[in-house]
């Protein structure tokens, strides 16, 4: 196991810049997710952990060595990619075993540590077929077991699971976790998909343009995002964010500090009308998508397009309805979408103490 500390890398290819200035520390053990937009540079960032991409400046720690200078193959390290890089002339266990004959690992050693890893996947009945003739799950197992047999401090994965169907990725979500508990290593996960950084990671790093947005537990960055860009990123539907200057009562204040209002979906409440001590919406229901015990609705406002997440039954399109939030669930942000500090603008409180609302 082994903690990495990345120290003010940057990563450019001629003139564009793909990763500024980036500190991070992931911790010993845990599992953290980078996850972001296409091109926010988080596989770049796993590359240059990994040795497959040199850095243009920083320093890459791994442990309590520094491996700037380190080739990949002796940081210690094992990557999984994307479309899992298996030899297709090889068998199962060829392909698995190959790494460890380069490293001169004598056979009776080879034999125990495929026999092992191959049980923890579930490959045993597999060991001598092709990849070819194994399913996309099976053959993600053989990536991971090639992996594992070196007995890395840290596990890289770009993107793994991209390539499977809806019902084997949440499949191999659950193998994952599992995994991570059962070896108790450092697992560094890339994916641009905010559900399966939420189910998966104990820590997670969003980034967007090269830069790291915040840095944080699941819940911890849902319930307290730092910028617009994190709340928008993470939530299904995303956190609604609104104009203040088109909310009633809520026009900025004079230094224009409060530029924009958010609240989750979920918690809104539709009501035909106004209802006390909430910031209310006049909105109408433009579309109703039924999710088994939920519906989320897609509504039109003045102020722009909303989402409300609710349990309640279904409620007629085109209806004319208010939505209503507690001030309590209002988030803030600047104009240059940094969040500001919790609790209502000045001149909202007046507002709502006058009986505005």
């Amino acid at each position: 196991m082994a903690e990495i500390r990345l120290h003010h890398i940057e990563k450019s290819y001629g003139q564009e810049s793909v990763v500024q200035d980036l500190n991070l520390t992931i911790k010993d053990g845990s599992f953290t997710v980078l996850v972001g937009p296409s091109g926010c540079g988080k596989s770049t960032t796993l590359r240059m952990i990994a040795g497959l991409e040199k850095q243009s400046g920083g320093e890459i720690w791994i442990g309590d060595r520094c491996v700037n200078h380190v080739e990949p193959g002796k940081r210690n390290v094992a990557m999984v990619f994307q479309n899992y890089a298996l030899y297709p002339m090889m068998t199962v266990k060829e392909n698995i075993e190959f790494g460890l004959i380069n490293r001169k690992v004598p056979k009776a050693e080879r034999e125990r540590l495929i026999q092992e890893i191959t049980e923890i996947v579930g490959l045993t009945d597999y060991l001598h077929k092709k990849p070819q003739s194994l399913s996309g799950g099976q053959r993600q197992r053989v990536a991971l077991a090639r992996a594992m047999v070196k007995s890395p401090a840290v596990f890289l994965m770009d993107e793994p699971l991209s390539n499977l169907d809806a019902k084997l990725r949440n499949q191999m979500r659950t193998e994952l976790i599992q995994l991570h508990k059962r070896l108790g290593a450092t697992f560094v996960y890339v994916t641009h998909d905010q559900v399966e950084a939420m189910s998966m990671g104990d820590q997670i790093i969003i980034m967007d343009k090269g830069r790291v947005q915040q840095a944080d537990s699941p819940m911890n960055i849902y319930n307290d995002p730092a910028n617009r860009f994190t709340a928008q990123f993470i939530g299904t539907p995303p956190m609604n964010i609104l104009p203040c200057s088109e909310l009633e009562g809520m026009a900025p204040k004079a230094d224009g500090a409060y530029s924009h209002a958010g609240f989750r979906p979920e918690k809104a409440v539709i009501t035909p009308e106004k209802k006390q001590g909430c910031l209310h919406i006049p909105a109408r229901i433009v579309t109703r998508e039924t999710l088994g015990a939920e519906i989320i609705y897609q509504m039109a406002s003045k102020a722009g397009t909303l989402y409300v997440k609710t349990f309640l039954k279904p409620l007629e399109y085109a209806a004319d309805v208010h939505v209503s939030v507690p001030y309590a669930d209002l988030y803030y942000f600047d104009r240059a979408g940094n969040r500001l500090p919790d609790g209502e603008p000045a001149e909202l409180k007046t507002l709502v103490a006058g009986g505005t609302y």
